[in-house]
C-alpha cells in the first residue's frame, strides 16, 4: 500500500467513524445518567429517515437535519417515558424503539415514495457538500504533509467536523460544568443528588434530549451526508457497535473517540478487502469481508477491554422516598 493509498484509507476511516462518534456520545450522556440506552440503533435510523424525507421534500439541508434531530429527540423522549415516568424496563423501552425505528420507516417510506421503502435522493442542495480547505488543491503535491493536509483534514462535510469537536466538548461538560457534576452523580447515586435537592427525573430527560440530538445529527449524517437518500435498515448496526465502543472506552469521551476510530478503521478495511485476492487463497466471500468488523468487535471486547464497570445507577428506575 502506498503513502497516499494510507491516507486515502485514514480518510475513510474519518468519515466511517463520524456516526459512530456521535452514537458513542450520545449512548455516553444517557448512560453516565443512568439510563442504558440500546435504542441508539434506532433513534438514528428514523433519524435518517426524517432528514432524507425533508430533504427531498424541501432541497434544504438544513432543514433535513433539523427534522432528523426533532425525530430522533422524539424517539429519546418516548424512551424517556417508558423509562423514567413508568420504570420500565430500559433494556426492552430501546429494543422496542429499535423495532420501531424499523418498522415505521419502512411503512412510511413505502407509502410516501412508492420506492420499497427508499427515499430518492435528495436535490443538489439537499445534501451537505464537502469542504475544502484554503490551499488544498495546491499542497496535494507536497511530500508527506500534503496528501494529510488535502485528503486527510480537508474534503469532509461540516457534520464530521461537527463529530470531532463534540468529543472536547463532551468532555468540558462531563467535567468542569455543574451540569456534568450532577450528571455524573445522578447515575453512580441518585438518592444523594435528590437528597440534595435536584430533580432526577428532569436530570434523565435532560440527558436524553442530548442523546435525541447527537443521534439525530448522526441519523441525518447517513442518508444527507454520506450518503444520497435512505435506505431500509441503513443503519446496519452501527448503534450496537457504537454501544460496543462505549464499553471499550469505559464511558469516558476521549477514550471513545479511539475506540470508534478503531472500529471505524475496521469498517475502511473490510471495504478495501472486498475483492482482494489473497496470496493461495483467492478472493474472500464478500460476506465474510463484511462481518469482519463485527466479528473483530466481539473478540476486543470479550479479550481486551479488562473489566469495564458502569454507572451503579444505571438501568435502575429511581424511586423517590416518601
Amino acid at each position: 500500500m502506498s503513502y497516499e493509498e494510507l491516507i486515502s484509507m485514514l480518510a475513510a476511516t474519518v468519515r466511517l467513524t463520524t456516526p459512530l462518534l456521535l452514537a458513542c456520545l450520545a449512548g455516553l450522556y444517557s448512560e453516565r445518567s443512568g439510563i442504558f440506552d440500546i435504542g441508539l440503533e434506532g433513534k438514528m435510523l428514523a433519524a435518517a429517515f426524517g432528514a432524507a424525507s425533508v430533504a427531498v421534500v424541501t432541497g434544504n439541508m438544513w432543514l433535513g437535519l433539523i427534522a432528523g434531530i426533532v425525530v430522533s429527540i422524539v424517539m429519546s423522549m418516548l424512551h424517556g417515558i417508558a423509562s423514567i415516568t413508568l420504570k420500565g424496563n430500559q433494556i426492552i423501552s430501546g429494543v422496542a424503539i429499535n423495532f420501531l425505528a424499523q418498522g415505521l420507516t419502512a411503512v412510511l417510506g413505502l407509502a410516501w415514495f412508492h420506492q420499497g421503502g427508499r427515499t430518492p435522493a435528495p436535490p443538489a442542495g439537499g445534501r451537505f457538500p464537502p469542504l475544502i480547505w484554503p490551499g488544498a488543491d495546491q499542497f496535494h503535491g507536497v511530500p508527506i504533509v500534503g496528501p494529510i493536509y488535502s485528503v486527510l483534514f480537508s474534503g469532509h462535510n461540516i457534520i464530521v467536523y461537527i463529530a470531532f469537536i463534540a468529543v472536547p466538548v463532551t468532555y468540558w461538560v462531563l467535567y468542569r460544568t455543574r451540569f456534568g457534576l450532577r450528571l455524573r452523580a445522578v447515575g453512580e447515586n441518585p438518592k444523594a443528588v435528590d437528597t440534595a435537592g435536584i430533580s432526577v427525573p428532569r436530570l434523565r430527560y435532560e440527558a436524553l434530549l442530548i442523546t435525541g440530538v447527537l443521534c439525530g445529527i448522526a441519523g441525518a449524517y447517513f442518508s444527507i451526508a454520506q450518503g444520497s437518500g435512505f435506505v431500509n435498515n441503513m443503519t446496519a448496526g452501527k448503534g450496537y457497535i457504537a454501544l460496543a465502543a462505549l464499553i471499550f472506552a469505559k464511558w469516558r469521551p476521549v477514550p471513545a473517540m479511539f475506540a470508534t476510530l478503531l472500529f471505524g478503521f475496521l469498517d475502511a478495511l473490510q471495504i478495501r478487502l472486498q475483492g482482494v485476492p489473497l496470496p493461495g487463497i483467492g478472493p474472500i466471500p464478500v460476506q465474510f469481508i463484511q462481518a469482519l468488523p463485527y466479528v473483530l468487535t466481539c473478540v476486543l471486547l470479550a479479550g481486551f477491554i479488562g473489566k469495564a464497570i458502569g454507572p451503579k445507577a444505571g438501568g435502575v428506575p429511581y424511586t423517590k422516598d416518601r
